[in-house]
């Protein structure tokens, strides 16, 4: 996986983060989701990179390889706030203060995070399968509690940690037929270590009380995302199941959004990566090839 780019540790402040980075272009920083790693864009980052963007694929703290950070009692240790200052802080390290940032599952969140908080540093903003934590909590129904009731045992002090450490494939199912090889050899050592499987469940935690509680924060100061937004979602997965046009949800969060579905499971980066790709280098491009960077980064 990741020919050609670099695989380097960056030291972020409270945590260090496991980066890979390759490409020379506009930078696009790509956040994965649960229980991924870094490596779930494996084979959408060279599309990226032969575009001609800098692609950018951390492990979120606590996930992955990426170092974990001492439980709070409020969770906020593992806060999307948190994480989304751990990336604004990679990509200045890298050199970026201006870029795109995509974020799957868990890490739609961060990457939602990333442009209410640091909106002169994200550019471009790309949601993939989800809506607002506060969203989906205020449309929560029998019908969520039945398809999502993890979200509520993963909120659990200790249970759930026994229970995935005592059988990780019961919990995290995965093929290399689908995932590729290496993908799926990462992505099983991650949810057999139990430091990383507790700091995923902290992502849970903290989304129930303090993400939770910062989104509704931005409702009630009017906050929104102020740059364009891309909404993909996997036409094989319940979003709209679940909310029926979630495009109208995003367009309550973000002045400028537009929607593109993907012929897909949830895992849409690895079961179609093309399509992934290609929405990507359409938004991001409005239809003109990126400028390659011709100057090496100086950090």
């Amino acid at each position: 996986m990741f020919e050609d780019f670099s695989d380097e540790r960056v030291d972020v402040g409270e945590v260090e983060l496991r980066v890979r980075h390759g490409g020379q272009g506009p930078p696009l920083l790509l956040i994965h989701g649960h229980p991924r790693t870094g490596s779930t864009w494996h084979r959408v980052a060279p599309r990226l990179v032969e575009a001609g963007f800098t692609v950018v694929c951390p492990d979120m703290r606590g996930y992955g390889r990426s170092g974990k950070a001492e439980v709070r009692g409020d969770h906020s240790q593992q806060s999307k706030r948190a994480v989304a200052g751990d990336m604004a802080r990679l990509m200045r390290a890298l050199g970026f203060e201006r870029f795109v940032v995509a974020g799957h599952d868990r890490g739609c969140y961060v990457a939602l995070r990333l442009a209410l908080d640091h909106p002169d540093a994200v550019r471009k903003l790309v949601v993939m399968d989800g809506v607002p934590i506060s969203e989906a909590l205020a449309r929560c129904d029998a019908r969520f509690a039945r398809a999502w009731y993890h979200w509520f045992f993963f909120a659990q002090p200790e249970k759930p940690e026994r229970a995935i450490n005592a059988d990780p494939d019961a919990w995290y199912k995965g093929t290399p037929e689908l995932m590729g090889a290496a993908n799926h050899a990462e992505f099983r050592a991650a949810t057999r270590d139990p430091d990383t499987v507790r700091a995923m469940l902290e992502d849970y935690r903290a989304g129930l009380g303090v993400d939770r509680d910062h989104e509704l924060h931005d409702r009630a100061e009017g906050r929104r995302v102020t740059c364009p937004t891309l909404f993909l979602w996997s036409t094989r997965d319940d979003m709209e199941e679940l909310y029926g046009d979630p495009l109208a949800i995003w367009r309550d969060w973000a002045a400028d959004v537009r929607g593109v579905p993907i012929e897909s499971g949830h895992h849409m980066a690895e079961e179609n990566p093309q399509a992934v790709a290609e929405s990507l280098i359409d938004f991001l491009t409005d239809g003109h090839p990126p400028a390659r960077r011709t100057t090496p980064r100086t950090s």
